[in-house]
């Protein structure tokens, strides 16, 4: 007996900023495998600069991403961070243009989410198993910018309302805020071993519904 679990989502998935072996995703299948006392076989599908759109793209159009979610006792997501990190790049030197870009943003994050979340309980109908989802919550990347941090909480409390039986949400915002300086990288954007494994352990934290 063992169970499969597949990460999907963006450089935080592929652990960017973490020596190999210490991104949440390793550390988290680590700490299930002592939870749930069997293997947790691992297929790690991040792509560094994913956006939501992508996510979207790829889980409605790429056989691999498709097979991999069917098959998967555990699927962990993290999304949305290259989101805002795009549309702040966008108003660059523009303070002005901030605000209507990083709206414009959260709205297309909101719908893709909302597409992603379809897309998935559309791939796991029918596969007659119990299986578990866990959404990993945003840090802002940018604590020196409101209009971030606004958007962050935003993206997080409409992401935090996917939370069901089988749908968890790993709220790490309030963990990173203010601690930016031990847990991030020296890019100040990804997480260090330090931040992935509070990642890692508000994840663990969740339970693991049915499989456990």
């Amino acid at each position: 007996m063992s169970y499969q679990y597949t990460a999907i989502g963006d450089s935080l998935t592929t652990g960017f900023g973490a020596l190999p072996g210490n991104g949440f995703v390793p550390v988290y299948r680590r700490m299930a495998e002592a939870r749930l006392r069997t293997p947790v076989r691992l297929t790690n599908l991040g792509v560094n600069g994913l956006t939501t759109d992508g996510l979207e793209q790829r889980l409605k159009g790429n056989y691999n991403f498709r097979l991999a979610v069917q098959e998967a006792d555990m699927i962990t997501i993290s999304i949305g961070g290259n989101d805002l990190i795009k549309a702040a790049k966008a108003a660059g030197s523009h303070p002005g243009d901030l605000s209507p870009l990083l709206q414009q943003a959260l709205r297309g994050c909101k719908r893709n989410i909302s597409d992603i979340m379809g897309t998935l309980s559309q791939l796991k109908a029918g596969m007659n198993k119990p299986y578990i989802i866990r959404i990993v919550g945003l840090y802002n990347p940018y604590p020196q910018i409101d209009e971030a941090t606004e958007w962050v909480r935003q993206f997080n409390r409409y992401t935090a309302g996917y939370s069901s039986r089988v749908c968890g949400f790993a709220s790490i915002y309030n963990e990173f805020a203010g601690n930016e300086r031990g847990l991030l990288f020296l890019d100040h954007i990804h997480p260090n071993s330090r931040g992935y494994r509070v990642i890692a352990n508000k994840l663990d934290g969740l339970g693991y519904g049915r499989l456990g």
